[in-house]
């Protein structure tokens, strides 16, 4: 079983979701400037990640059904973040507190093992982006989040996905054509 779905059948089968919530298309669930530690399991649905500056919007990462979302700035700091998440399409989410969370992984040296692999795999993640957008073309950014994430591009809007690839909707729009 990989760590996630470890973690996820032990939060389950100890009934430790504290709460459910539904979003509607285009909601928020978190706001720039606010503190959320919360841990979030998409049911189904999905989400961005993003920051804006005075100019636009910069999405960071997208979350799907069967993932977990926070705002991982203000999970590990307690402190309000610049994040903001928003609801791309209807989704239900079980939510789960800080300090559950926390218990649940720290109950075990596995369960431990388990959070170290997901923060590693999301860690490695933004690398590989962080290296795409400072080093590739738009052309090969594309390819490459197309290679690692099919599913992106079935779920979410085109619009976002540019931003996700630090490009122009229209730039997008003509790589995909070519």
């Amino acid at each position: 079983m990989n760590p996630l779905q470890d973690l996820l059948q032990q939060i389950q089968e100890q009934e430790l979701w504290e709460q459910e919530l539904e979003l509607a298309r285009n909601e928020y669930l978190k706001v720039s400037g606010s503190k959320d530690t919360r841990v979030y399991f998409v049911a189904s649905g999905s989400l961005r990640a993003f920051v804006t500056d005075e100019e636009e919007e910069h999405t960071i990462r997208f979350a799907y059904s069967g993932d977990l979302v926070a705002a991982l700035d203000s999970f590990v700091t307690e402190a309000p973040s610049p994040l903001y998440i928003q609801a791309i399409k209807k989704c239900s989410l079980k939510v789960l507190s800080k300090k559950a969370f926390l218990e649940l992984v720290s109950a075990s040296p596995q369960n431990m093992q388990h959070w170290q692999n997901l923060l590693l795999q999301l860690v490695y993640q933004q690398m590989e982006r962080e290296q795409d957008l400072l080093t590739s073309s738009p052309q090969e950014r594309y390819r490459r989040v197309l290679e690692r994430s099919p599913r992106l591009f079935q779920e979410i809007p085109h619009r976002y996905i540019a931003s996700y690839l630090r490009m122009t909707p229209e730039t997008l729009s003509r790589i995909k054509k070519s």
